[in-house]
């Protein structure tokens, strides 16, 4: 896996990231850090990438053990530490998932299934940020 990020210049604190598997990614900073708030910033992308990473592995698990699973969002809410490196100390992970006759320990196992063996950003997190979750399940 490769990405490169480029900075767009000095006119600001923006910068293009380009994976590789050849997606283009826009960040940018702060007005109080020289950003013009453009784009997101990166630790909100590092967030974002780990509620995708987590809600790729549950709906994954739950199609795999045969859930009627429609729909899955992750809410992410998190702290950082106040000095740096202002690393997340805590991060609550907020599941809806949506389906027919799901069954709610089926869920809470993909879920914890994801955080401590599939999600490999939630488990890199997990070295400096308390995890916690919380599910409601909505039938279709």
């Amino acid at each position: 896996m490769e990405c490169k990020v480029s900075w767009m210049g000095p006119q600001g604190m923006s910068f293009i990231a380009e994976t590789g598997s050849g997606h283009i990614v826009a960040m940018d900073g702060a007005p109080e850090g020289g950003g013009n708030n453009l784009a997101p910033r990166p630790m909100e992308m590092v967030l974002l990438g780990t509620g995708g990473c987590t809600a790729y592995d549950v709906v994954l698990i739950l199609k795999r053990s045969r859930q009627d699973v429609l729909g899955c969002t992750v809410r992410l809410e998190a702290e950082r530490a106040g000095e740096d490196p202002k690393v997340f100390t805590r991060i609550v992970f907020h599941f809806t998932v949506t389906g027919r006759n799901l069954k709610r320990e089926t869920v809470e196992r993909a879920i914890q299934l994801s955080h401590d063996k599939y999600c490999s950003a939630s488990i890199m997190l997990a070295k400096s940020a308390e995890m916690s979750h919380t599910l409601e399940i909505v039938e279709a």
